[in-house]
């Protein structure tokens, strides 16, 4: 199945109860995406009532968490990310058993290439702070890097990483999941419903504004993704998150890629390529992109991309694009997210995964609803990636971004 038909069909496999809008709610959670999904369905389990979930769009999980590549991985530059991964992936990984939705999670590995000496050390550091967790990524040499892909042009490898548990999965069957068990328990999951503005009394949250009426509550979770800084604005909040356009392509059938072929990452290009169905799914970040909103595909860029890729594969001189989609990343200046209170009494944040949200999505949900509930992150400490973090010069660096 070519990848946007795989990522429409499956937002279309299930469509929300036709119901009036509330006017009132315990909590108000903004953004149908894997945030918010994963959040109301954590915050139901954990007893909250009179949950409201909001999604602007026509269904859920269309907006950058339908629009990614879907990949989850633990090799990560930071404690904190690695620790993220130590939780989620194995949630997804026992997704089926708990939420009852297959999400096709296939650990094909990721294995990240080096070309320069400088990544190589980092690569290094990074796996050794990665076994140190419990994180066997193994550190492979130039060699065997070349050993490993015998269908690419590496001749300037120096150095690569591979943990085989690194893989891919269907993110809008994660969200589809959530959303089903969580109407389940009564959550009142709405698209079509786009936010306005948030009324403050005080210094507290009074109520959201929408296109379909105002809903009265005490709570609000903002996990609206790259629009964000948008709806933290409407609360007098300043959230320092940019969106960013990146975009990926996918091929036509090619008998000469083997179903083990893993997810692999030219790093100092930020290139990457993965199977998709018989074909193979190719993306690179545009070091030249401009924060906003466009989603259109810049077909000039993807020309660039194209010709790098050949140079990588050049089987692919013979290949043809049967699709093609653009996304949003939600980048924060520390590329770590932002979990947690404002000064706004009532209005919380999870947002600002700069690329990693997807994969880290069904734990940074729970963590929410942990926050929420009880005042307090028990599953992993992300005290340290609250939003204060960027007024008092805490931040806390990831280098491998793609």
């Amino acid at each position: 199945m070519k990848a946007e038909t795989r990522r429409r069909s499956a937002a279309y496999k299930w469509n929300h109860r036709k119901m009036d809008i509330p006017t009132t709610a315990d909590i108000v959670i903004i953004g149908g995406g894997v945030m918010g999904a994963s959040a109301a369905y954590h915050l139901a389990k954990g007893g909250m009532k009179n949950i409201v979930l909001l999604e602007k769009e026509e269904f859920f999980g269309t907006g950058a968490t339908g629009r990614c590549a879907g990949g989850v991985r633990y090799q990560f530059s930071t404690e904190i990310n690695i620790k993220l991964s130590l939780k989620s992936l194995p949630m997804i990984e026992r997704f089926k058993e708990e939420i009852g939705q297959d999400v096709s999670y296939r650990q094909c590995g990721y294995l990240l290439v080096a070309t320069n000496e400088q990544d190589a050390n980092v690569f290094k550091h990074n796996v050794q702070l990665q076994n140190q967790l419990g994180v066997q990524t193994q550190f492979l040499s130039g060699d065997e890097v070349r050993a490993r892909l015998p269908l690419m042009k590496f001749e300037d490898a120096i150095a690569g990483t591979i943990h085989q548990k690194d893989g891919l999965v269907d993110p809008n069957s994660v969200v589809a999941g959530y959303i089903s068990v969580a109407q389940k328990m009564e959550v009142k999951a709405l698209t079509r419903v786009e936010v306005t503005g948030i009324r403050i009394s005080g210094d507290r949250v009074e109520a959201v504004e929408t296109t379909q009426g105002v809903i009265q509550t005490r709570m609000i979770l903002n996990a609206a993704g790259p629009w964000a800084s948008q709806i933290g604005q409407m609360a007098g909040v300043q959230i320092p998150v940019i969106p960013i356009r990146r975009q990926m392509f996918t091929t036509n059938a090619l008998k000469e890629i083997p179903q083990d072929f893993p997810f692999v990452i030219d790093f100092a290009q930020s290139l990457y390529f993965h199977r998709e169905g018989e074909g193979l799914l190719i993306g690179m970040s545009n070091q030249n992109e401009q924060p906003g909103f466009d989603q259109n595909v810049d077909e000039e860029f993807e020309l660039e991309n194209f010709e790098a890729a050949i140079a990588r594969m050049p089987l692919l001189e013979r290949a043809s694009r049967t699709s093609h989609w653009a996304g949003l990343y939600e980048v924060t200046p520390d590329a770590h997210p932002i979990f947690g209170a404002t000064h706004i009494k009532g209005f919380t944040v999870c947002t600002g995964f700069s690329g990693h949200g997807f994969m880290h999505g069904p734990i940074a949900g729970k963590l929410m609803s942990e926050y929420i509930l009880d005042r307090r992150f028990s599953s992993v400490d992300v005290s340290m990636l609250d939003l204060a973090r960027f007024e008092e010069g805490r931040l806390i660096k990831e280098y491998n971004v793609v």
